[in-house]
């Protein structure tokens, strides 16, 4: 299929030099690097959607934050729904074979036409992959079915949520698996606690629980073992990141802690664009550990910066989403985004996957934010990019720094921290 028109950012950046070395080095193992995923999916079973934000720094790719609960399926490209499609029916086969009624349940905000656009496609999917799909509501106020019309004139129907002994239904569905697009960033509702279905995913790793941090110790690790497969620096790839704990930013407590741990993690930075000869001046992103929505996050050059906060500042980093109070806190190697649109607009891409394959993405675009900003901020927006086929299957008679294998070496990034949320997932199970 030829793709027209497709909305490519250009790599603005000179030190190429270590990425196009990650890239050949995947082109030229695809048949390793496909054997490895196919057998490490069959020891940790991969969650059943999640999306990857990833960060393009010309000198490094990595992905900066992995969803469990992908809220953007609307702004995925409708003619690779049948690729969707299959991923699901495959998916589903292994994960749960007799299942045949999921019901979804979403997030409360259901103002958000974009999100509800988004919560009809994932339901749509589903249900064209040969389910009985139905939407139920975790917000109590929710007594009678609610119906919506999306933005693309399709309508969408919510229902009051039933709990019934150890089960979760609505009033004539009883449902096999409770798929979760709810972040649960409140806490975990009463009426899912101690249900016996299946939840994907699992509760436990809702944003009122899980944790940046813990994620990005079991991405560290998948992407060591990665690195020894293809005998490279995992560095190229992997964010270095800390954790500081009992952080209050109205109260100014343990802002000196987290002060010196960016200055700690800052010179790691150093010591690795010394070694690989990059110029650029690192930063890192400071951010809630558990959050979402691109909340309580900043990003910072020094760790001085970070004890002349003023109150608006500190007001903008102490809570999440939900209002709730952060007080430990990730430091993420900060990764320039060097991909600008033809308008300079800088751009980031997002990969969505199903299971253990992805299914597409696209680019998260800011008109106003520098390469060193947080981009998932008011004003952003989204450009659609249909690389479904050239993150599953790379051209080999294109250079590394083509569009479509620049694709593809997304799509490998990405899956490594599918990976690293499977090992999250499976660490519940050891408990």
């Amino acid at each position: 299929m030829q793709l027209i028109d497709i909305p490519v950012p250009y790599l603005t950046t000179a030190n190429a030099g270590p990425l196009h070395q990650v890239e050949k080095m995947i082109l030229n193992q695809v048949e390793t690097i496909e054997s490895w995923f196919r057998l490490r999916w069959q020891e940790t079973p991969p969650p059943i959607t999640s999306s990857v934000d990833l960060r393009n720094a010309g000198f490094k790719l990595a992905p900066v934050d992995t969803n469990l609960f992908p809220a953007g399926f609307n702004n995925l490209n409708h003619d690779f729904m049948p690729l969707c499609i299959q991923a699901v029916q495959s998916v589903m086969v292994d994960s749960s074979p007799t299942c045949r009624k999921i019901l979804i349940l979403p997030e409360t905000h259901t103002r958000n036409a974009f999100y509800l656009q988004s919560l009809h496609v994932l339901s749509t999917i589903f249900s064209q992959a040969g389910f009985m799909v139905r939407i139920g509501s975790l917000d109590p106020n929710v007594t009678s079915l609610q119906k919506f019309t999306t933005q693309d004139g399709d309508e969408l129907q919510i229902e009051p949520l039933i709990r019934q002994g150890d089960r979760v239904g609505l009033v004539d569905f009883n449902p096999c698996l409770i798929l979760l697009n709810n972040d649960l960033s409140t806490g975990v509702p009463e009426v899912l606690q101690g249900i016996q279905q299946r939840v994907c995913p699992p509760i436990e790793l809702g944003w009122s629980s899980r944790l940046k941090s813990s994620h990005f110790h079991y991405y560290s690790e998948v992407a060591d073992a990665f690195a020894d497969l293809i005998h490279i620096d995992p560095w190229l790839f992997n964010p270095l990141f800390s954790a500081v704990d009992g952080v209050d930013f109205m109260e100014k407590t343990g802002i000196e802690t987290l002060a010196a741990e960016v200055d700690t993690l800052l010179e790691k930075i150093r010591e690795k664009y010394t070694l690989h000869d990059i110029q650029e001046v690192p930063f890192v992103a400071v951010k809630a550990d558990n959050g979402t929505y691109g909340m309580s996050v900043m990003m910072v050059h020094d760790g001085a910066e970070l004890l002349q906060l003023n109150r608006k500042q500190r007001t903008r980093m102490a809570a999440s989403k939900g209002s709730q109070k952060v007080t430990r806190v990730m430091i993420q190697e900060g990764v320039f985004s060097s991909e600008t649109m033809k308008n300079g607009a800088v751009a980031e891409p997002v990969v969505y996957m199903i299971g253990p394959f992805v299914v597409g993405g696209f680019y998260r675009v800011h008109q106003t934010r520098g390469k060193d900003d947080n981009l998932n901020a008011p004003g952003m927006h989204f450009e659609r990019l249909a690389f479904a086929e050239a993150c599953n299957l790379p051209c080999k008679h294109l250079k590394p720094i083509d569009s479509p294998n620049r694709f593809y070496a997304y799509g490998v990034i990405a899956r490594l921290a599918a990976l690293a949320a499977a090992h999250e997932i499976a660490a519940l199970g050891e408990r």
